[in-house]
């Protein structure tokens, strides 16, 4: 059985000639019935004759080439204005003449060069068309000829208005589509920094102290698996991340757990940080995109007490209400700064982008002890 509401998929598919074929062929076919004989657009205004086979002839160009009319606009132009001539002169009015105007549409909509020259071409030729239907005993005058030109006009004016409208729209379209992946590579960004600058700050702060455990061979064992744990772990979300923004990947991003957040916390504890965390609440159903970025918050945070503050006493407090997440990161400024390398504000400048678009607020703040604060309102849950 034919599923119809698949009918306008699939006549979409077909060559733009086939799908403007049936008006050139009803055209065609209404133009041969006898009773719209003489029933077509006239300029002179002259009595009909009856059709013989230059009729036909006349017909089949006005008609016929509204099939490509889209496809060679010019060509279809050039053999409908030559069927009209042909009917006019030998004044059949034959209802083809009606084609003129679709011709006249479709090719201000769709001729892509040489617009002005076409319509310069037809003005020259509605010239001596004019003067030769006046030789033949037309009572229209100067005047009907210069009003069925200004009338002619109107089908081409409105198509151009069409071509313009649909090249604003594309315009707009690229314009979107620019924009959308410019925000899909800085997203990709923050998510490659905030991934990769935590894991790294961690072993490089790692193997740092590695260099005075040399006389302390269990420690020194110990902190070089917190560096081989940590580059596996970074594999790992890197691998995730990778997977996620591969487009034939199916999965959703996978978002971050309160367990994330303790495993989080005993890495940076591992790398040498005193972190004290505290947290309170359960995350709401619905807070996927807000649980994410309270992970991002405080995994920048950590990130930069690593590398600016190592060995400060660290505070990592998260509550989780009804309707938003609280994240406050803070240490008092007592540590050193480590040589792990410096970073260019992007995460900072990142996370304050993610928390404004979810419609929160953000701070990264400087205290008078020297140390450092970070505090994030993130929205999340529905409201009731």
């Amino acid at each position: 059985m034919i599923d119809l509401r698949r009918v306008p998929e699939a006549w979409r598919r077909f060559d733009v000639t086939v799908r403007d074929s049936p008006l050139a062929l009803l055209l065609t076919g209404l133009a041969l019935v006898p009773a719209f004989h003489g029933s077509g657009t006239q300029v002179g205004d002259l009595p009909p004759r009856p059709y013989d086979a230059l009729a036909y002839a006349a017909i089949a160009l006005q008609c016929l080439p509204l099939a490509v009319r889209r496809k060679v606009p010019a060509v279809c132009m050039a053999l409908v204005t030559v069927g009209f001539a042909i009917d006019q002169l030998r004044v059949y009015h034959s209802f083809g003449g009606n084609a003129l105007a679709i011709a006249l549409l479709s090719t201000g909509a769709h001729l892509e060069r040489g617009r002005r020259t076409a319509v310069l071409l037809l003005t020259a030729a509605y010239v001596p068309l004019a003067v030769a239907l006046d030789r033949l005993g037309s009572p229209e005058g100067p005047a009907g000829f210069v009003l069925f030109w200004v009338v002619a006009a109107v089908p081409w004016c409105f198509g151009a208005w069409l071509r313009s409208t649909r090249a604003v729209e594309a315009e707009r379209r690229r314009r979107v589509a620019a924009d959308t992946r410019a925000a899909e590579r800085a997203r990709i960004a923050r998510e490659l920094h905030d991934v990769v600058t935590h894991h790294v700050t961690a072993m490089v702060v790692q193997a740092e102290a590695a260099r005075y455990l040399t006389a302390a061979p269990d420690r020194l064992d110990a902190t070089l698996g917190s560096v081989t744990d940590t580059g596996r772990r970074a594999i790992t979300d890197l691998r995730h991340l990778l997977d996620v923004l591969n487009p034939d990947h199916g999965t959703e991003p996978r978002t971050p757990s309160s367990g994330d957040l303790r495993s989080l916390v005993e890495q940076t504890r591992r790398a040498g940080q005193p972190v004290e965390f505290t947290e309170e609440g359960e995350p709401a159903e619905s807070s996927g995109s807000a649980e994410l970025t309270a992970h991002r918050v405080v995994q920048e945070a950590l990130t930069n007490a690593l590398k600016y503050a190592h060995g400060s006493r660290t505070l990592v407090r998260v509550r989780y209400g009804e309707r938003e997440i609280s994240v406050e990161v803070g240490n008092d400024g007592s540590g050193t700064r480590s040589r792990s390398p410096g970073g260019g504000g992007r995460g900072l400048a990142g996370l304050r982008e993610r928390v404004d678009a979810l419609g929160g607020e953000f701070s990264a703040d400087p205290r008078t002890d020297g140390g450092f604060d970070v505090r994030a309102r993130i929205p999340a849950g529905n409201p009731s």
